[in-house]
């Protein structure tokens, strides 16, 4: 019954003929308002719902039995969810096709071309629910299958949702929406993304598209796609200190098997996210272009694609067309010798005769202007600019001085009487747009024309000037980018009536400029083009004949009269032939569309001024209106009859009106430009003219520039009207539109060239391309000028047709070159409106530019999406306009972009600013809702994939390189010097014994907190001490045998460092291990149950707090709790009698383990001997000239790498005392690093990359209060960065820049290298030249070459030397296949060989053998007997031209980046860091990247630092700084929050960890484009 009475209700809802007929007039001319408002967009489709069912409501009849306020909100609910097929909506798509860019040829095709392609499933990018602001199923919730990613996340952004109606009356659709969503969307978008069944839709529409989804996604045997990107196999995970992403691989609890797969490398895959790359992969394999046969070699390597002509593309045939002369202009014996004196005549003998009536917005006459009055008002303004005006009495203006006339489009008397009270007063107008805050759309670039005029002036209304934004002072504000202005107001009290005696000089038409009218072009900057009286006065007079203007005629002016044909006809011409002018304001039409054709009927009208888009807005309201007649229009011109779209609103416009006394040869298109003002015009049917001619054109031909009148083809066709003849006096002819202006051939399509005395004649203070547009010599094949005089260009693209007749294709604004074809905006925009539904678009808002990447165009499609349209309909749509424009135009859309409704820059007159639209897509400031990205099938001009070459052998390069005089690239640190006291001593532990003899109370090590107060502090003998009650404890308590392995789990501090000695001390193994985290167990945690059993520790030494979170229950949540070793707590040893120290029998017995996980998620534990350990603390201590009296400052973690040598080694071997600071501590206390370097005056300093970081961001702005806490740096002679990677010199850079100011020295800052066969291979040290930097051409880096380039080259990428080779370290550059040496400055694997590589990799798996040639490896040529090590970085040698401490030429060692982390795309070598910083410099909201490969799809993830409606800005940019410098093509682009890119300990990106989050769908993305 509900439903019976619901669909009663709506058929009341829509009037039938017979009620729409009985409506009263007033009613249904706000129902025609209201529709315009739809279709224009002005007015959301809600409230278009509401108000109409609030006008209709008192005309339909009340229904029985239902309370009436129920009824009324009934009525708004039910209009709402009126189904599809509903004659409501019929007649809302009919009326709202924009009939401008309508053709039904063209829809056909369109959709013959859509019926081609099977409907292939392309993968929906998944956004999260916040940024989802129009959804239709917002706010359900789904009956308990949410999702498993409805976490913090979402709920944390919940507060943003939009809420929407539920689903209370439709239950039927309810569960299979919800299953169906949780299939498709990825449970990442917070299952929003795709609402396919809608209220209202059947239950059998949901199961089919569920049945059609499930076949296609086939989730239970899926196949994972092969990984292609060659990842070692058991990428085990690391600890982070950034926010939770699982660090082991552990299956989350309550994932079914549907929902998680492994990878062959023993990924978790959620398939959500494996079958939209399944998808996408899919997509991609739909076969290219025909690939393009030749490329061009750039530079010395880079190949990029030049685009070679097509051998069967159709080319122009005729023969060379010639010039086409107009009538020659007609000799009036009473031709007024100016348009001033023209305006003086009648003033005087006609003043009564009506010029110019103004109306209100309600259509009503509201001034009369008459010539006499126009006359006399003009006579006191001219008088009041030039004598009234003055600044310390000198006056303001002089003649010739430029002044802006600002007012606005209602009022059209202002305007005229300043124009010509400029013109009298010989002052220069430059009519410009009301400017109405302070960022409008181009108002910055008409700014930079005035000032590039000199204006100083603006004349306005006294309501214009009212209306403007002001200051505080009460003046009108400076708009951003104008000079400063006076602004004057010319209404009547304002101006001074002359004396008696005054006249104005009223010369005869000399080469002074008479206005200056402006132009914006393709780019958007705004030209002014002078146009002088003669050219003025030629053209009124050539409009006058061409038109067959009569004096006391009455014409109709629909346009703006500020510039173009508005003004031509309007203000000039009327003004010469004495007619009377009816001025349409635009607002009017936005209220009344009809409103020009009933002051055509009213005042028996017989010419009228319009635009297509008039035309077309009348057709929408016509059906109300019957008494009216436009028999008395002799034209009708269309002033936009350029556009070849505009036949459609011709013809429709005809149809309609012909029954209204509209006669067929009244329609006059006409072609016109600001340069060129009117070229051609149909002539009116009296004057005796060929009849108007069609050209159905074939859109291929076109795209080559040449016209074929379309036979095979019937798909892709263009339907183009003449636009009549040359204008009287004129001489046109057609150019190439590029290069030199050769003459074309009368079947090809060119520019139109004019010359004639009534064309502009510069663009005002730009005399270069005043040259090439005003001065055009057109040349004959031959090479010979066609003519002696120039011509101008006029930017339209056309030909001359049979009967001397001009048709016009286009312009060349809209011009987008592709592939070396040309296409029209226009033709694209027109074939995305013929794909229907239109239901999800505003169609009057389209807009279609190009823009430049990787040396081409590409086309982007913007349009404003209707609030109402679903995510998953939206998507739809979006895919097959793609798919109609490729197949119409042959051409692939680079981009498709959505944004929210009324969001799109405006014109001022109605209309999308395009190049406003275009500069904000390129800055990332467009804010679309939805993007879909195509660069794989539009970007085919990339390099070829680069083929490897066979590798030349060994031997050869060395012969080669020294043929070359090429130095081998092999470097060595200084030999290590003569033992010193201490240097006896092979073992640690010995040197700690008698450092507690001989200077018991030299202090070692002082500890800082957060406050920065002293924690703790050790001397030698407090060191020996506490760790021989440690080794006690481990021989009594844990009964260890020598040989043993012990974990240390301490926080940073003294009980590291003394467990560390207790551990030699007993003959014991140490493993230090970093602790978990209390607050992040879950992840932490694993990590060190990992350690503890790859380590074999047989026993934990801990605190007493760390051992009770071990044996937690929140422990036992992460791991098993009951499988740990002996823990035992060191916090009260007892005081232990003597003990004996253990001996080991060699020094290449093993002194302890170093773990740590790779950027790539492997954990790697090394062995270090004894003698290794003692030799690294003796290269280091000669390095940094380390000494007891010496103090050094440490701020890194200590469980690793040179970070653990340093903290726990350095110091008890080399005397000298460190003052530790534990970096976590600076998350409470930034600058208690630098305070203690101060505080201490510490020369050496250590840190990691994370510290660096948190300081540069922390303090950057504090250096001021850091200066009057006395914190000063001048002290620092060297700050080490300790890192495993290419130094990171931005970072570096900044900070010396930063702290500068604090007195830190510029060249203190430097970095060091170690990787994990040897801990530290480089460090700048206390002595030797500063560190050096060069520059290197990226692309050769691609191809594993090093090639120099100057500072500031495009392409360049800067690299600092990694600090001084360490004394006893020798470094060779070898070949990572041949294994032979390689050149100096030649790119290869970093091998090292010195007493302190570490002996071997220690796992649990027994892959010693996989490994061995790591740490033991030979040269296939040369020196064959040192033993090396491989590093796995890729790096090379340099030879300087400094000399070190010996006097020898310096060596520098220059890293590029790991070998295991580089990504192999299209036979090239890329470093992912390279990637991610192009990537962050694209858009400032960008603060963190990572990228990483997935079935060879570029994947990159970039954090999002402002709002989430940002988000989908960032899709295109990235895309596009990627192609630009990288040559490669994203394949996925996810826009998460700031913090989800896990870093490590050292400020390393942990990537492989992000690509298991990203793949197990748990990254929680705000959105994820899947590029096609």
């Amino acid at each position: 019954m509900a439903e019976r009475n619901s669909t009663g209700l709506l058929m009341m809802l829509e009037p039938s003929p017979a009620m729409a007929m009985s409506l009263p007039v007033e009613v249904r001319e706000k129902l025609a308002e209201l529709e315009l408002e739809l279709s224009e967009g002005d007015i959301t489709q809600k409230g278009y719902e509401k108000k109409r069912a609030k006008l209709l409501a008192p005309y339909i009849p009340p229904i029985q039995g239902v309370e009436p306020s129920l009824q009324k909100e009934n009525r708004i609910q039910m209009s709402q969810a009126a189904p599809p097929g509903s004659k409501h909506n019929k007649s809302r798509a009919t009326n709202t096709r924009d009939e401008r860019f309508r053709s039904d040829l063209h829809t056909e095709a369109v959709h013959a071309a859509l019926a081609k392609y099977k409907e292939r499933k392309m993968p929906m990018p998944s956004k999260r629910r916040s940024v989802l602001v129009q959804s239709s199923v917002e706010a359900c919730t789904p009956p308990d299958t949410s999702s498993a990613s409805e976490d913090e996340g979402s709920l944390r952004r919940a507060g943003r949702m939009v809420s929407s109606t539920p689903y209370q009356n439709h239950p039927a659709p309810n569960v299979e929406h919800w299953f169906n969503r949780v299939i498709q969307g990825s449970s990442t978008s917070s299952s929003a993304s795709s609402t396919s069944s809608h209220p209202g839709g059947s239950v059998h529409a949901a199961a089919a598209v569920l049945a059609d989804l499930m076949a296609y996604t086939q989730i239970d045997n899926h196949p994972a796609p092969p990984d292609v990107t060659g990842l070692l196999e058991h990428s085990l995970h690391a600890d982070r200190d950034r926010p939770p992403v699982a660090s082991v691989k552990v299956v989350p609890r309550g994932y079914n098997h549907s929902s998680v797969m492994e990878t062959a490398d023993g990924v978790p895959v959620n398939s959500r996210v494996s079958s939209k790359i399944q998808q996408l992969l899919n997509t991609l394999k739909r076969p290219k272009r025909p690939s393009l046969r030749e490329f061009f070699i750039d530079d010395f390597e880079e190949l990029v694609d030049v685009q070679q002509p097509d051998p069967n593309q159709p080319k122009a045939e005729g023969n060379q067309m010639s010039p086409l002369a107009g009538e020659p202009l007609g000799v009036v014996t009473n031709w007024p010798p100016s348009l001033l004196a023209s305006l003086q005549r009648w003033g005087i003998t006609q003043p009564r005769s009506p010029c110019l009536t103004a109306l209100d917005n309600a259509g009503k006459p509201v001034y009369t202007l008459t010539y006499g009055k126009l006359w006399t008002r003009s006579q006191k303004l001219a008088f009041t600019l030039l004598n009234k005006l003055s600044t310390r009495n000198e006056p303001l203006l002089l003649p010739g001085d430029r002044v802006a006339l600002v007012f606005p489009n209602s009022d059209p008397v202002m305007f005229m009487v300043a124009f010509y009270g400029c013109l009298l007063a010989e002052l220069i107008p430059v009519p410009i747009e009301v400017p109405l805050t302070r960022k409008d759309a181009g108002s910055q670039q008409i700014g930079f024309l005035l000032g590039s005029c000199g204006v100083t002036l603006a004349l306005t209304t006294d309501a214009c000037q009212k209306g403007l934004p002001k200051a505080q002072t009460g003046e009108v504000v400076t708009f951003k980018g104008w000079p400063r202005l006076l602004w004057f107001v010319t209404d009547g009290k304002h101006v001074v009536k002359p004396p008696k005696d005054w006249h104005p000089t009223i010369r005869e038409a000399n080469n002074e400029i008479a206005y200056i009218e402006y132009k914006t072009s393709k780019e958007g900057s705004t030209m002014g083009i002078t146009v002088s009286h003669p050219a003025m006065l030629a053209h009124c007079h050539a409009l006058t004949q061409a038109c067959g203007y009569t004096e006391a005629e009455t014409i109709c002016n629909v346009l703006d009269f500020k510039r173009d044909a508005g003004l031509w006809h309007g203000v000039l011409t009327s003004v010469m032939t004495r007619m009377h002018v009816i001025s349409i304001p635009y607002s009017l039409m936005k209220v009344n569309p009809l409103s020009w054709i009933h002051k055509v009927h009213t005042y028996k009208a017989r010419v009228a001024v319009v635009k297509s888009r008039d035309m077309h807005w009348s057709l929408l309201a016509q059906r109300d209106q019957r008494d009216i007649s436009l028999s008395s229009l002799r034209m009708l011109i269309v002033t936009d009859g350029a556009n070849p779209w505009s036949i459609s609103s011709c013809d429709a416009f005809l149809n309609v009106f012909q029954a209204r006394g509209l006669r067929p040869e009244v329609i006059c298109p006409c072609a016109s430009s600001a340069e060129g003002m009117t070229v051609a015009i149909r002539r009116p049917p009296e004057s005796g003219v060929p009849p108007p001619g069609k050209a159905v054109l074939s859109m291929s031909g076109l795209s080559h520039s040449v016209i074929r009148v379309d036979t095979e083809e019937k798909l892709s066709v263009l339907t183009v009207q003449d636009v009549g003849q040359v204008m009287p006096g004129a001489l046109v002819c057609v150019v190439r539109v590029e290069g030199t202006p050769y003459l074309c051939q009368t079947d090809e399509v060119g520019e139109i060239c004019v010359s004639s005395g009534s064309t502009g004649v510069a663009y005002y203070g730009l005399p270069g391309m005043t040259k090439n547009t005003f001065q055009t010599i057109p040349v004959r094949a031959s090479g010979g000028p066609i003519s002696g005089r120039p011509f101008t260009r006029t930017s339209l693209l056309g030909f001359v047709g049979p009967d001397n007749l001009v048709f016009i294709v286009g312009r060349m604004d809209g011009l987008m070159t592709v592939c070396g074809r040309r296409h029209n905006a226009d033709d694209v925009v027109a074939t995305a409106l013929a794909v229907e539904p239109m239901k999800f678009v505003y169609r009057g808002r389209i807009a279609v530019f190009s823009v430049s990447v990787l040396h081409d165009e590409r086309i982007v499609v913007v349009a404003e999406q209707r609030p109402d349209a679903s995510e998953e309909g939206s998507f739809q749509w979006m895919s097959r306009v793609l798919q109609a424009i490729d197949s119409i135009h042959q051409v692939g859309v680079y981009c498709l972009a959505l944004v929210p409704a009324n969001t799109m820059p405006k014109a001022p007159l109605g209309g999308i600013h395009i190049s406003e639209t275009k500069q904000r897509f390129l800055e990332g400031a467009l804010h679309p809702c939805n993007v879909l990205m195509c660069p794989h099938s539009c970007v085919t001009n990339l390099p070829k994939p680069r083929q490897k070459q066979p590798e030349v052998g060994p031997a050869s390069m060395i012969v080669g390189n020294l043929v070359a005089g090429k130095r081998i690239a092999q470097a060595c640190g200084r030999d290590v010097a003569q033992l010193e006291d201490n240097d006896q001593f092979l073992y640690m532990q010995d040197v700690l014994q008698w450092r507690a003899q001989a200077t018991p109370d030299h202090p070692l090590f002082l500890v800082l907190n957060a406050k920065g107060t002293v924690s703790s502090t050790a001397s030698c003998l407090q060191l020996q001490k506490r760790a021989e009650r440690v080794a006690m404890a481990l021989i009594e308590k844990g009964r260890l045998n020598p040989g043993d392995h012990v974990a240390l789990v301490y926080p940073p501090g003294i009980d590291l460092i003394a467990t560390f000695y207790g551990c030699l001390y007993a003959g014991c193994v140490p493993v230090t291990v970093r602790p978990p985290h209390p607050q992040n167990l879950a992840t932490t945690l694993p990590t060190v149950k990992m350690i503890v059993e790859v380590s074999k520790s047989v026993c934990i030494l801990t605190t007493q707090a760390i051992m009770k979170l071990l044996k937690s229950k929140e422990a036992a949540a992460a791991v098993d709790v009951k499988s740990w070793p002996m823990v035992l707590d060191t916090d009260d040893l007892p005081r232990t009698k003597r003990l004996q120290i253990y001996k080991p029998p060699t020094p290449e017995m093993l002194a302890y383990l170093d773990f740590s996980v790779s950027t790539m998620g492997i954990l790697a534990g090394v062995k270090m001997s004894h003698a290794a350990t003692s030799a690294l603390c003796r290269s280091i201590k000669l390095q940094c000239e380390l000494y007891p009296s010496r103090q050094i400052a440490i701020c890194l973690d200590p469980y690793c790498g040179l970070g653990f040598a340093l903290w726990c080694l350095s110091s008890v071997y080399s005397g000298h005392q460190s003052i530790l600071v534990p970096p976590l501590e600076l998350d409470s206390n930034v600058s208690l690093w630098l305070s203690a370097v101060s505080q201490y005056k510490v020369r050496i300093t250590f840190c990691s990359y994370s510290v660096m970081e948190m300081c540069t961001k922390g303090l950057g702005t504090q250096t001021e209060t850091l200066r009057l806490r006395n914190i000063n740096l001048s002290c620092v002679r060297t700050c080490m960065v300790v890192a495993e990677e290419r130094p990171r010199i931005t970072l570096t850079q900044s900070f010396s820049k930063i702290f500068k100011d604090l007195g830190l020295s510029p060249r203190a800052v430097s970095t060091t290298f170690g990787c994990r066969v040897n801990m530290a291979v480089c460090l700048q040290g206390t002595s030797g030249p500063d560190p050096t930097t060069v520059y290197l051409d990226m692309r050769a880096l691609r191809h594993e070459r090093v090639r120099m380039v100057e500072r500031g080259s495009p392409h360049s990428l800067s690299l600092m030397e990694s600090g001084k080779i360490l004394p006893g370290v020798k470094v060779v550059i070898a070949n990572t296949e041949t294994k032979g040496p390689l050149g100096d400055s030649h790119l290869g694997e970093v091998w090292v060989s010195s007493p302190h590589n570490a002996t071997g990799y220690y796992t649990v798996y027994g892959e010693d053998a996989l490994h061995a040639d790591h740490f033991n490896t030979k040269l296939s040529f040369g020196d064959t007997q040192t033993v090396w090590a491989r590093t796995g970085y890729l790096g090379f040698l340099r030879r300087t031209e400094l000399t070190d401490a010996s006097g020898e030429r310096h060596d520098a060692l220059y890293v590029v980046g790991s070998l295991d982390e580089t990504l192999e795309l299209r036979g090239m070598r890329y470093h992912p860091i390279d990637i991610e910083t192009s990537v962050i410099r694209s858009h400032k909201s960008i603060t963190e990247c990572a990228v990483f490969t997935w079935t060879n799809l570029l994947v990159v993830v970039v954090e999002l630092s402002g709002s989430e409606q940002e988000a989908l800005d960032l899709v295109p940019l990235v895309t596009n700084v990627v192609l630009e410098d990288h040559y490669l093509i994203v394949g996925v682009v996810v826009v998460v929050d700031p913090g989800v890119i896990p870093i490590n300990s050292r400020g390393e990106k942990q990537r492989m960890h992000l690509r298991d989050g990203f793949l197990a769908d748990q990254l929680d993305p705000i959105y994820v484009a899947y590029n096609m």
